[in-house]
């Protein structure tokens, strides 16, 4: 990606795990980290290096050399969708927070509010926090503390999913089908993940994959910001 916003780097590394097309990356990025992403599969449009790998595994053997470890294991073990497909899919919460545990890093571990039994004292996080026009709720995972901004009641109205969003119905809802383009660059607006817009002649059907399964890249600032307070602490005194 070329011409990333301007920002304040603050000297600190981030690895982003099962990384997507870069919503929680970018969100690590404004927040001044270096990024470096991996995926099982690869991401074309994911902004920083990255690489193709088992998550699990990349974090046992590089976690170590970064100052943060973020991870977003799929969710389709927890989404109440999966009531109505019956498809097994693996658990990897529990074996990505032990792999992260034995790095000795601060970490994150982020899914949907379905896999609440499976992390530890997680903070939830919602769009309008951040001023977004997308309800989104989220859960993250930390060991160490981290706060939620207000949260602002959810009084705007929502589109049906596939609808552009109204004056009446400002809010989107983002979730896969077969949308239009239309539909997928105004769901990158509302999501603040313009990269991933797809021009005409794109590969729609990557785009709309790309940003129904995104986190807002606010959301990971925030958790950047509070981050890089706890990583500072923990740094020796210089001598």
């Amino acid at each position: 990606m070329t011409g990333l916003p301007s920002r304040v780097p603050n000297g600190l590394t981030v690895l982003d795990t099962y990384s997507c097309a870069g919503g929680m990356a970018m969100g690590y990025y404004l927040a001044g980290f270096d990024v470096v992403g991996v995926d099982i599969d690869p991401q074309p449009d994911y902004p920083f290096e990255h690489h193709v790998g088992d998550a699990v595994e990349f974090i046992r053997d590089h976690g170590a050399d970064f100052d943060l470890i973020h991870g977003s294991p799929p969710c389709q073990a927890y989404t109440p969708l999966n009531a109505y497909n019956h498809k097994v899919y693996p658990d990897l919460i529990a074996p990505t927070r032990e792999a992260m545990l034995a790095t000795g890093r601060p970490y994150v571990i982020e899914n949907v509010e379905a896999a609440a039994p499976e992390l530890k004292d997680p903070t939830l996080l919602c769009g309008p926090m951040f001023g977004l026009r997308v309800y989104r709720h989220r859960l993250f995972e930390t060991n160490w503390r981290l706060p939620a901004p207000p949260h602002p009641a959810h009084t705007a109205i929502c589109t049906r999913n596939g609808y552009l969003p109204t004056p009446e119905k400002p809010f989107m809802t983002i979730t896969g089908g077969r949308h239009s383009r239309a539909w997928q660059n105004a769901a990158c607006d509302a999501m603040g993940m313009p990269w991933i817009k797809v021009p005409a002649g794109g590969d729609i059907k990557r785009g709309i994959r790309e940003v129904c399964e995104a986190i807002p890249p606010a959301y990971a600032q925030w958790i950047g910001q509070h981050a890089t307070q706890v990583i500072r602490r923990q740094l020796p005194a210089a001598a």
